[in-house]
């Protein structure tokens, strides 16, 4: 048996190259300490290769291997899942390096780079990961081919990557178009894909919202049919939170239902939403929704919320009927929760709010005079509000008068309630900014809100904003404009960056177009697709049939491409191809490297009796190859090729 041929330089640069592109892109998503260890081990790595020094010792190797998995397992504890995985991939294939002799071994990390070019869309499915995956997968690619034949120059092998992958476009855009989509992931993601997500919690306190806003991730996008509704409409509703300890709001335990727990009435708004993955149940709608989303239920605290946690991006339409309220006939329960208290708390608060009882008889002139004491109050909205103790409603109003809108709202339903007025607290997101370039209404992070809802008799529930009786602003404008000078606002929000708000725009609409028609193709969006093409309600047979014929007619376009380049080749160069082949068949087949004399002496010594034939059309091809001989020399070699008989 031959002994495997040893790597290259050339071969050994190319894995290193491959090792960096596919690590690359996962630094950002995996501890400090295993991308530090994964660069010194590839650093390593080149510097043998630069010294011409031998790789260690695989009993240096093992224990390495053990150390790192043991490192995996003290950083995420348990060695399975995503995040593990993916950790100890890197390890991996860092390690594998140091132990590559071969090009078999080097297919082992091409494999191990094909693959964890892939993880990195357990992280990020934008533009710039799909961007950085392809230029993954062209390096390991052309590694691949300098594994056959490192002969070729950097330049000619990623060439030749380029255009194999290029070739495979076609198939992809058929598959892509007509492959039966799945609603969710085709595969199973681990437990922990999903943890790294952010949006609103289903708990709120003070200080925990603004923690929100120094974030400029998308929380959704929204598409209207007719021009966006003003600011002061645009209340996204989320959880409602009904239960209080003292210091946090927790949602009660409202029922759900298949359908709406009221009848839609007056002026509607018809949009679309494209929500991004946040892990949690939550759908958003602005206040209150007319109809339901698919696969999605309403409590009877009028909140959306979908049959499972959101953990892939979801878009659904939307009817919203924003001058309506509901729950005129709230049940006695509902309203005692609306109610309570603990006992003790806020002692400030609660004395001021039994003076605004005994003083008003009529429910909205008590949400009037609250809403003038915040007013009276001089109350700052900002970003950095000082920290709150037991009594957190009485130190803000009496104390420390500075803080966030879950500040306000929680002050302003905790008075409520100690005036006996049924109130709650309401979570979600004020306002969105409309791209001028698409016309999308994109709301982030920093623009998450808590306002109050109190319960009127004979009208329901009615939503009170205490935020907008301080910092009016803040719902008029935006957040930049409602805070302090001075504050810590989030970059893309700063005044003085006005360019770099142009050039999110424009990167916001290419980015929401990738989303909608790319991440976002969807059973639903390539049924609406095809139907444009004019498959009316094509079944999986129909699309199967499709698929293949598709395939089939791409297969053959590009064998008939390939036919045409065959013909193209010099006659010479077919006619010594043609014997190639003939010799081949007897385990003769001609080596890459080996030109005409080289391949004819090696044919000699293993058939000598065939020598004086290939030896004379080894000099006719050379030579109008390679010579300078007359073109009347090609019948020649075609004369002595089709009489060859090895």
């Amino acid at each position: 048996m031959d002994k495997p041929e040893t790597l290259s330089r050339i071969q050994s640069g190319w894995l290193l190259a491959t090792g960096l592109s596919a690590l690359a892109p996962l630094v950002p998503h995996v501890p400090a300490w295993l991308s530090a260890v994964a660069g010194l081990l590839l650093s390593w790595r080149g510097w043998l290769v630069w010294r011409r020094d031998p790789l260690p010792s695989r009993w240096l190797l093992i224990p390495m291997t053990f150390a790192g998995i043991a490192g995996v397992l003290l950083q995420y504890r348990t060695l399975f899942g995503q995040n593990a995985g993916v950790a100890l991939l890197i390890i991996f294939l860092a390690l594998k390096q140091l132990e590559s002799r071969t090009a078999r071994d080097g297919l082992a990390i091409v494999l191990l780079a094909y693959f964890l070019s892939m993880a990195q869309f357990f992280y990020s499915q934008a533009i710039p990961g799909a961007l950085a995956t392809l230029a993954c997968v062209v390096i390991t690619t052309a590694t691949l081919a300098s594994l056959a034949d490192d002969r070729q120059t950097p330049r000619d092998l990623l060439r030749l990557s380029s255009r194999m992958l290029a070739q495979a476009v076609p198939f992809l855009l058929v598959l892509f178009v007509l492959f039966p989509r799945v609603q969710g992931p085709l595969w199973g993601l681990p437990t922990d894909a999903h943890s790294g997500l952010t949006g609103l919690s289903d708990t709120m306190a003070p200080g925990s919202i603004n923690q929100l806003s120094r974030s400029d991730a998308i929380a959704f996008r929204a598409k209207f049919e007719g021009g966006v509704p003003p600011r002061q409409q645009l209340y996204w509703r989320g959880p409602v939170l009904s239960e209080f300890d003292g210091r946090n709001w927790r949602p009660a335990n409202a029922t759900s239902h298949a359908r709406l727990p009221y009848e839609p009435e007056g002026a509607a708004i018809d949009y679309e939403i494209t929500l991004e993955p946040h892990n949690k149940r939550w759908l958003f709608a602005i206040e209150l929704p007319g109809r339901l989303p698919p696969e999605a239920v309403a409590g009877t605290d009028f909140q959306l919320l979908s049959k499972g946690n959101v953990i892939g991006r979801l878009r659904y339409g939307m009817r919203s009927h924003p001058e309506m309220h509901a729950g005129w006939d709230e049940d006695d329960r509902t309203l005692r929760q609306a109610l309570a208290l603990p006992a003790g708390s806020n002692p400030r608060t609660r004395a001021l709010a039994e003076g605004w009882r005994r003083k008003n008889a009529d429910v909205r002139a008590i949400v009037r005079e609250a809403s003038s004491f915040f007013l009276r109050q001089g109350l700052v909205y900002t970003l950095s509000p000082p920290l709150l103790g037991e009594h957190t409603a009485d130190e803000f109003l009496f104390d420390t008068r500075m803080g966030f809108c879950e500040h306000f709202a929680n002050a302003f339903v905790v008075a409520l309630r100690a005036a006996g007025v049924p109130a709650r607290v309401v979570t979600g997101y004020q306002g969105g900014e409309v791209n001028p370039v698409d016309g999308y209404l994109t709301v982030r992070q920093y623009d998450a809100h808590a306002w109050a809802e109190a319960w009127i008799a004979g009208e329901g529930w009615l939503r009170v904003d205490p935020t907008a009786v301080s910092a009016p602003t803040r719902i008029d404008l935006n957040l930049a404009a409602a805070v302090p000078v001075g504050d810590p606002l989030p970059l893309l929000m700063r005044p003085k960056l006005a360019w770099l708000r142009n050039l999110r725009f424009r990167w916001d609409a290419v980015a929401n177009t990738w989303n909608q028609w790319v991440l976002g193709y969807n059973p639903r969006r390539q049924k609406e697709f095809l139907d444009r093409l004019g498959m009316r309600s094509p079944d999986w047979q129909t699309m199967t049939a499709t698929l293949a014929a598709l395939c089939g007619a791409v297969l053959l376009a590009l064998i008939f491409w390939t036919l045409r380049q065959r013909r193209r080749l010099d006659p010479a160069v077919r006619a010594w191809a043609k014997l190639g082949r003939r010799l081949a068949r007897r385990n003769l087949a001609r080596r890459p490297w080996e030109g005409p004399r080289d391949y004819a002496e090696r044919v000699a010594g293993a058939r000598p009796t065939l020598a004086d034939d290939i030896r004379a059309i080894a000099e006719l091809y050379g030579r109008l190859r390679y010579g300078n001989g007359p073109p009347s020399m090609l019948g020649e070699l075609r004369r002595r090729v089709a009489s060859f008989r090895p």
